[in-house]
């Protein structure tokens, strides 16, 4: 199985963020095939992309869903940008229609709050713009003026990534985030700041991007971050980890 096959099968197969109450979903009980060995994908590599194409990739396989549009994007009359809309499905069995907006996160908690390596993202706040923006443009005349529909767009929230705590800095694990349960399951990783280095037990070696989800089986040179950007890397045992810049989080430039 190459990396793009494990990555399809991580996100067919791991639970979101969040417990899967609408409007979150979940891939785990869509039917789907598996990813061909041939596949290939040369679009942007950024991995938020790489991850819409897959999540793409896997419901145009399912039987129970046709795709009617993706990444449709919004403009008001004065031609600004409202946003885009991800995905509008057909739901086959429901004879219904679905807009699913997806998402690939991974955040850090630090005095009760989950923030992205990159600290200007935090998680209640993309929650909420993607609870009250992104999942609300399908309602919107915009919307309806490129694409008519005959009923309102179910929402469904895609959220999956990983969640990381701090061992050295221990601190209550928040069970939810703006009233939504979180799954537990997925606080799986770990993080620590660069001064704490010495206390992480095993070698690190640092992932690239398209890697982070799934993790690697393959190591050659340990990693040694610096104390100027952060890192994501994993140890041979299979556990995650962020190190951070001592600044961090209030240099949000990390």
């Amino acid at each position: 199985m190459n990396s793009l096959q494990k990555f399809y099968h991580w996100i067919a197969n791991t639970p979101p963020l969040f417990k899967a109450k609408p409007p979150f979903t979940t891939f785990e009980s869509i039917p789907h095939t598996s990813l061909a060995d041939e596949e290939r994908y040369e679009g942007n590599p950024r991995l938020g992309f790489l991850y819409q194409h897959l999540c793409t990739r896997l419901l145009s396989s399912s039987p129970r869903y046709e795709i009617l549009a993706e990444e449709i994007q919004l403009n008001d009359a004065t031609g600004r940008t409202i946003g885009a809309v991800d995905l509008i499905l057909r739901n086959q069995e429901q004879k219904s229609h679905e807009h699913w907006e997806v998402a690939i996160k991974f955040y850090l908690l630090y005095k009760g709050i989950w923030y992205g390596p990159n600290a200007h993202d935090q998680l209640h706040k993309k929650l909420d713009r993607m609870l009250t923006h992104q999942l609300k443009m399908s309602q919107r005349e915009e919307f309806h003026q490129q694409l008519p529909l005959s009923d309102t767009p179910i929402e469904h929230l895609l959220m999956q990534g990983r969640l990381y705590i701090n061992p050295f800095s221990p601190e209550e694990t928040p069970t939810e985030c703006l009233g939504f349960e979180l799954d537990h399951n997925q606080i799986s990783g770990f993080w620590c700041y660069h001064s704490q280095l010495d206390q992480v037990n095993e070698p690190l070696y640092e992932l690239s991007k398209p890697l982070w989800a799934i993790g690697t089986e393959e190591f050659s040179e340990p990693v040694e971050p610096s104390n100027d950007r952060f890192v994501h890397a994993q140890t041979q045992s299979g556990r995650f980890w962020f190190v951070v810049p001592d600044s961090w989080p209030n240099n949000k430039s990390s």
